[in-house]
């Protein structure tokens, strides 16, 4: 049977919470290692996905205040994301088309885990496609904004 996104994904995802600072935020990516947390609302649905780039580059560099902006607010528009009983095909096209390395895992409305590139290229048994996936996902962003079908 084909393997599909709750398979490889890291289960049990943590979140940082959408009225959490910024400075709580980095204070968690920078005690657990993590590049991306997922923002997850009072209502525990998915809000968006907050990197350390965006800490960075949209709030420290505008001037915010990073103890007093909260994750929420860098939270844009619907997050991509990928169903928990997707293919691992669709995972990579899904990758690929928003040129993300990680993907939020849903199941229904619930957040049950984030899958990394790595996580899907430890399954291609195929070293070119490794190398083709990691090359096209890293092209850049997409140029315009764009949602989830999820």
């Amino acid at each position: 049977m084909a393997k599909v996104a709750r398979d490889v994904m890291t289960p049990d995802a943590e979140c940082i919470g959408e009225n959490e600072t910024l400075l709580d935020a980095a204070k968690k990516m920078a005690a657990n290692g993590y590049g991306a947390m997922p923002i997850c609302g009072e209502d525990n649905r998915l809000k968006g996905m907050l990197t350390d780039r965006d800490i960075v580059v949209k709030a420290l560099a505008k001037g915010k205040d990073p103890s007093s902006s909260r994750a929420g607010e860098l939270g844009e528009g619907k997050p991509i994301t990928i169903g928990a009983d997707d293919s691992l095909e669709e995972t990579l096209q899904t990758m690929a088309r928003y040129k993300v390395r990680r993907l939020p895992v849903i199941d229904g409305h619930d957040l049950v885990g984030i899958v990394a590139v790595a996580d899907v290229a430890r399954e291609l048994s195929d070293d070119r496609a490794k190398g083709d996936l990691i090359e096209t996902i890293s092209e850049g962003p997409p140029q315009q904004k764009v949602s989830s079908p999820h």
